[in-house]
């Protein structure tokens, strides 16, 4: 099973041009971070994790009627809305993932107020059998 560790932005993510670990005021965290990572990946459920840039430097693409699709840069609004980073397990059960997610060091540091969202990836076993279904397989996907 698959889980998504989603970090939600803050203003202050939305504001940063570049990650500084050294810093005094983000070292702990940032230690924090990778520490937890580490241990993640010796427990072998590490299949991936990354933090975003802010959204200044991103684009959205809106899909209208027909094939119309239309181009919006960012920065976008309500960085409560917006990921900043995520991890990507794989574990056994939801049980496991939630006891990782609960471990998930506070992503603005601690004592500061945060939230993180945990999702569970479909599996190829989630869709019925088919052609499309097959597909996906193929190209390894799920």
């Amino acid at each position: 099973m698959r889980f998504m560790i989603l970090v939600r932005s803050v203003p202050a993510f939305e504001a940063e041009t570049q990650p500084v670990p050294d810093d005094p005021a983000h070292a702990g965290m940032y230690a924090a971070m990778a520490a937890y990572h580490e241990e993640l990946a010796r427990a072998g459920v590490l299949l991936d994790a990354a933090g975003l840039k802010p959204t200044s430097a991103g684009w959205r693409i809106r899909y209208g009627a027909g094939d119309k699709r239309t181009v919006v840069d960012g920065p976008f609004a309500e960085a409560k809305e917006l990921v900043a980073g995520y991890t990507l397990i794989q574990v056994r059960s939801r049980e496991e993932a939630l006891e990782w997610a609960r471990r998930f060091p506070n992503p603005v540091g601690a004592g500061q107020p945060a939230e993180i969202e945990v999702r569970q990836l479909y599996e190829v076993a989630d869709f019925p059998p088919g052609d499309t279904t097959d597909r996906f397989k193929t190209i390894g996907t799920f």
